[in-house]
């Protein structure tokens, strides 16, 4: 009988049934084999996965139901009431069905457990021992197949090895949404490949048409993790190690600002692999390829060891600990003392360094010069910042993972969900599958994420973002039938605005978007693409805002921070973010600068970054890796990698990510160098301790002044004329990040660039799909095959950071200014491809392949 109770305040229909003798009550429609876990009775399984649809592909699951002819498949049944299940614990029936069905599998299956990398961790070997024959019958031949199968550059499949369990396929079409791996064939030959138009011809089993469409998913690797035998293996990992003589260790994604759970498996101080963590309420069970194989960017022969000083001859040495930090302690004072020092951090600072460089420019340095935006910003985003994400988290009222899940309308500005934060975009795809969540995105060209996720798309040129939102905001019809949907939408209770870090480069931009926000009650989220720019916030890495949100203008949150601190005053007036201080160094107005993982190429006009630090008095490079701020700088202090530190990350939600040492090298996390410095400088600064950071942070006095809400104005639309066009930009997920260095076969599966136009603009200048189409300006070119898109006419999309199109780099500029575009014989532009110096002799390598890594990538991956 069917009742109904009360639960978190909703009404529950229950049901209720028998497994193995014992009642049990669970929520209408729960499969009996979620039933049994609930109960803590274990069913062999290998098909069926808690985050995947039923399948019933392995029939391993089989339990006796009581009033059914034939065993049935307890992944696939739900319960009812009054049902009665036996499962292999309790019934002779079950149990002789499982132990044939294991026979069945293991027919074919290699005896190859000694070098399989599934081995020691094998679903298929723990359940044949328990579930299986002590021997087997199967006397004939085994099917073979050639092997390994390279269904990518970083995936491998040995066929013979598979189950069928459909787990991979399942993942691919349902959460990935990259139907490329298929089964193939039927009968006897049925088969996990690659899929392809053409028929594959393997009569034999021996031998198998293996062209196809790569498998270049973005979540690809997570087909390796849930396989439950070793039929899918990683390239990066295959015979590397065995499951048993690693450690596990829980950590954070460090590569953009999912804040995803992973664990990180390590081997005699090496990092041999990294899995999914579990984490319902963040990542689930997944994570983006890039997370899981690019870990090796520390491995490196560029990896900074000892500190280094330039001596008065211009030469870069190295030296000791106290050596180096003498000088840089001695240089930093008396630029402090003579123009003032300032501070650049990099978006892979953890919560404690951001906090510590903060701490470090107010204390010691006596400014509020520092910034953490390496990348295109606006004092427009310093505002919004400040009232929209300062302090902002799931306790209190933030947008969450679960909220964007279940939201019925998601507005997307500014914010490429796919290529800039993986782990959102699959909770975008599984809201509008489950729960039917309607996706709109303001950007040119619908691209595949916005597709995979049944999105609609606001066409708009790049500078129109501040416009639509405008509009949408107004009680006017929309401009176009998808934004009268949008405009309709957002209004839903409970619908969802996410804005991007792009936003900031569009005037007007996020102002319309907290306009829009407030007129329709929408909550509004703002999500960065690096792992550390959220926490950079809450820590007080903004010119105009201290830690704890509290405005740099306000005198009694000053003074209040001041006592907590234990110093006498802070520094009263707003600082200079990055832009500006790169044009004070430049101009001399600065005497020093302190740059914590900085690349120029972050920045929107490298050439004039570069230029800025070659003319500032003292540089201070704190570094993981040599490259071109290392190698100008007055003192290198190197630091370590997430691998080899504690610490903690701040997500897009605001949720707080903590995560221990894995490998432990000695290495030093930026905030206990700065707390090195400021020992030198005689400064009690107390950053040495992570652990002491996060108990300082968590006892910040509250403080209730926000700061006005932004009230910017748009700005007039550029016209470009025949020949030109206005330039929009992102980035690809895998591109020329120096976090993806060394990580060969990742980069295999990295998407190509392209350059892409509307088919009007196309015409105008003479090109057809595939043409080499060269876009310029007096700094530089890039030429890319061209693939004409449904996008607004004379606007033109470039990759921002990918082999091939290095945008800000070469070309010196970044979306929303107006380019040139042609038509040409496919020459390369000389600038395009011979790259440009990096300060240390080395290319930037524009036009290589994307593998071949150089000290310049930029850090635009984190």
């Amino acid at each position: 009988m069917t009742v109904t109770q009360q639960k978190d305040g909703a009404i529950v229909e229950t049901v209720t049934l028998t497994i193995d003798g014992i009642e049990t009550t669970v929520p209408k429609g729960t499969l009996v084999i979620r039933a049994a876990e609930r109960m803590g009775i274990a069913i062999p399984r290998f098909c069926d996965h808690p985050l995947l649809e039923p399948a019933g592909a392995c029939r391993q699951c089989l339990v006796e139901v009581e009033g059914q002819r034939k065993p049935m498949t307890s992944c696939t049944t739900t319960c009812t009431d009054g049902m009665v299940v036996k499962t292999q614990l309790t019934s002779p029936v079950a149990k002789k069905a499982q132990a044939g069905q294991m026979e069945f599998l293991l027919i074919n299956h290699p005896l190859d457990c000694p070098i399989c990398d599934k081995g020691g961790e094998c679903p298929l070997q723990n359940q044949a021992m328990s579930a299986g024959r002590p021997d087997s019958r199967f006397v004939e031949e085994k099917r073979k197949y050639p092997t390994p199968l390279a269904i990518s550059t970083q995936v491998l499949l040995d066929r013979e090895r598979c189950v069928l369990c459909q787990r991979c396929t399942r993942f691919s079409d349902e959460i990935a949404g990259d139907p490329f791996i298929d089964l193939m064939e039927r009968g006897a030959a049925e088969q996990i490949g690659v899929f392809s138009d053409t028929p594959f011809l393997d009569g034999d089993h021996a031998a198998t048409n293996t062209a196809g469409d790569p498998f270049n998913s973005y979540y690809s690797g997570n087909t390796i993790q849930i396989c439950p035998v070793g039929a899918l293996t990683g390239s990066d990992y295959r015979f590397h190690s065995r499951p048993f003589d690693l450690v596990s260790t829980p950590s954070i994604n460090e590569h953009d600002a999912g804040g995803d759970a992973i664990r990180v498996d390590h081997r005699r101080g090496s990092v041999m692999r990294r899995l999914s963590g579990e984490d319902s309420a963040v990542n689930e069970e997944w994570i983006s390829d890039k997370t899981r194989f690019a870990f090796r960017y520390a491995n490196g022969s560029d990896r900074l060891v000892y500190p280094r000083v330039r001596d008065e001859d211009g030469t870069l040495r190295e030296t000791s600990w106290s050596e180096a930090l003498t000088v840089a302690a001695e240089g930093l004072a008396a630029a402090r003392d003579n123009g003032g020092v300032g501070v650049l951090t990099g978006g892979r600072v953890t919560v404690e360094d951001a906090y510590a460089y903060a701490k470090f420019a107010r204390v010691a340095l006596h400014t509020n010069d520092v910034d953490f935006r390496v990348r295109p910003h606006s004092a427009e985003e310093t505002a919004f910042l400040a009232d929209y994400a300062a302090g902002v988290s799931p306790n209190n009222g933030g947008v969450t993972y679960t909220d964007v899940e279940q939201a019925p309308a998601v507005l997307m500005v500014g914010l490429e969900a796919e290529e800039e934060a993986p782990s959102l975009f699959l909770r975008l795809r599984k809201g509008n599958r489950k729960h039917g969540l309607r996706l709109f995105s303001v950007q040119p060209f619908a691209s595949p994420g916005v597709t995979k996720a049944n999105g609609t798309l606001l066409p708009v040129v790049p500078g129109g973002e501040a416009e639509l939102l405008t509009a949408l905001a107004g009680d006017a019809i929309g401009p176009s039938p998808e934004a009268e949907q949008a405009r309709s939408a957002v209004r839903t209770d409970g619908a969802i605005i996410l804005v991007g870090e792009r936003l900031a480069a569009v005037p007007g931009g996020l102002s319309a978007a907290a306009l829009l926000a407030d007129t329709t009650g929408a909550r509004l989220a703002w999500v960065p693409r690096r792992a550390g720019d959220r926490g950079a916030v809450d820590a007080g890495c903004l010119p105009t805002l201290l830690p704890g949100a509290r405005p740099v203008s306000d005198l009694s949150g000053r003074v209040q921070l001041a006592s907590y601190w234990g110093v006498d005053s802070l520094p009263s007036a707003p600082g200079r973010d990055t832009a500006e201080m790169l044009v004070a160094a430049a101009t001399g107005q600065l005497a020093g600068l302190v740059v914590g993982g900085v690349d120029p190429g972050d920045l929107p006009d490298p050439a004039a970054a570069e230029q800025a630090m070659d003319a500032v008095g003292f540089l201070v490079s704190l570094e993981l890796r040599d490259g071109w701020v290392p190698q100008h700088a007055n003192v290198v202090l190197p630091v370590a990698p997430v691998v080899e530190k504690a610490g903690s990350f701040l997500n897009w939600e605001g949720r707080l990510r903590i995560f221990d040492t894995v490998l432990s090298t000695g290495a030093m996390a930026d905030a206990r160098v700065l707390n090195s410095i400021a020992d030198e400088m005689g400064i009690a600064l107390g950053t040495g301790d992570p652990r002491r950071i996060r108990a300082e942070l968590a006892g910040l006095p509250a403080h209730e002044v926000r700061p006005t809400p932004p009230s910017y104005p748009a700005a007039e639309l550029p016209k470009p004329g025949a020949g030109q066009a206005v330039l929009a930009s992102w980035h690809h997920l895998l591109d020329l990040g120096s976090l993806q260095d060394n990580a060969e076969f990742l980069a295999g599966t990295a998407r190509p660039a392209v350059v892409r136009l509307s088919a009007a603009t196309a015409a105008e200048i003479g090109a057809q799909d595939g043409a080499q189409v060269t876009i310029s300006t007096e700094r530089g070119a890039i030429t890319l095959p061209l693939r004409i898109s449904a996008m607004p006419d004379r606007v033109v999309w470039l990759p921002t950071n990918s082999a091939g199109s290095t945008v800000r780099r070469t070309l010196g500029t970044d979306a929303g200014a107006v380019v040139s575009i042609r038509t040409d014989g496919g020459a390369r532009h000389a600038a395009d491809g011979a790259g440009h110096g990096d300060g240390a002799g080395r290319s930037t390598g524009d036009g290589a392949g994307h593998g071949a890594r150089h000290a310049q990538s930029t850090e635009e991956d984190q």
